[in-house]
């Protein structure tokens, strides 16, 4: 008699936790639903739409008109575009390095406790908050080739270009402005590097270890994940450069600075060519996919997980 009431508790404890779990589950989707299906009708329905679009001829007027491959092949002929993919690739190669190194270099001399440094973080971190239109609006005076940039370099003797007009120059312009919104990353590092505890330093201390050997042997593999973040979001954010591209040059001068989704936009909405422009969507598309798989593969070198033992 005991073991059959055993038997029977054991199945009714069973029994609710079953319920329980299917509760949690329902409760769960009900929760998540309003992302779920902003996600699906605005994320997957639209990416599946223009992938549909990169094979035809549409011009958002007229009827759609199936193509197959061929706005793949143009792409490829489209001299414009295979500059525009240059273009962005040498910025991608000198802005997201150089905003790493800044940033990462920034965060180190913030972190040290000494007196008024809640105020000068405070300082680099706003230009982050600025709009990026605010900010390249600005730096239309800046860069301009009486701008206060090429003033400060003529007071040390060196004759500035006319960063937006001159094709040598105009990229590193807008790695320039690049440069004055690295706060955001600086703010990520500088929190990774407060969280180190001061023991690992005092070890190091005691052991007869240098500044620089201990930022080079204990920070840097210690913020490596943050690192490794910041990179990949750099790369596609750099990827993606468009609003500082469309209100500062538009591609100019001679399309020295034309970018992938600033001239994907030109043929979108411009053009009216949209099925050209989705599939050069579904390029750039690619090419992030690539590099970022690239990158992934790479940080099992580089990046070191306090959990991991190497």
């Amino acid at each position: 008699m005991m073991e059959v009431k055993l038997a029977e508790s054991t199945m009714s404890k069973v029994s609710s936790k079953e319920h329980r779990v299917k509760m949690n589950r329902r409760w769960f989707f009900i929760f998540i639903s309003p992302w779920l299906i902003g996600f699906l009708g605005l994320t997957v329905g639209p990416m599946i739409y223009s992938f549909i679009m990169s094979f035809t001829d549409w011009d958002m007027l007229t009827k759609m008109e199936f193509v197959g491959l061929e706005n793949y092949i143009n792409l490829f002929k489209d001299q414009i575009f295979l500059l525009s993919i240059k273009n962005t690739f040498i910025y991608a190669l000198m802005s997201v390095p150089v905003s790493l190194l800044v940033s990462l270099g920034m965060a180190y001399l913030l972190s040290f406790k000494l007196k008024g440094m809640r105020f000068f973080r405070t300082l680099y971190y706003l230009p982050a908050i600025v709009p990026i239109v605010a900010s390249s609006i600005l730096f239309t005076n800046i860069l301009a080739a009486n701008g206060l940039l090429n003033k400060v370099l003529d007071y040390v003797g060196i004759e500035g270009p006319a960063w937006l007009l001159e094709k040598g120059a105009v990229l590193y312009g807008f790695v320039l402005l690049a440069l004055w919104g690295v706060g955001g990353t600086m703010v990520l590092l500088l929190s990774a590097i407060n969280s180190i505890g001061d023991e690992m330093y005092e070890a190091a201390m005691m052991e007869g270890a240098s500044r620089m050997k201990m930022f080079r042997a204990i920070t840097i593999p210690l913020i490596s994940p943050v690192i490794f973040f910041n990179l990949i979001t750099g790369i596609i954010g750099s990827l993606q450069t468009f609003t500082q591209v469309y209100l500062l040059t538009d591609g100019g001068p001679d399309n020295a600075s034309s970018m992938i989704v600033p001239y994907l936009y030109k043929n979108a909405f411009s053009y009216y060519r949209m099925g050209y422009a989705s599939a050069m969507a579904w390029v750039l598309f690619a090419i992030i996919l690539v590099l970022s798989l690239i990158v992934l593969r790479s940080s099992k070198m580089w990046v070191f997980y306090e959990e991991e033992v190497k």
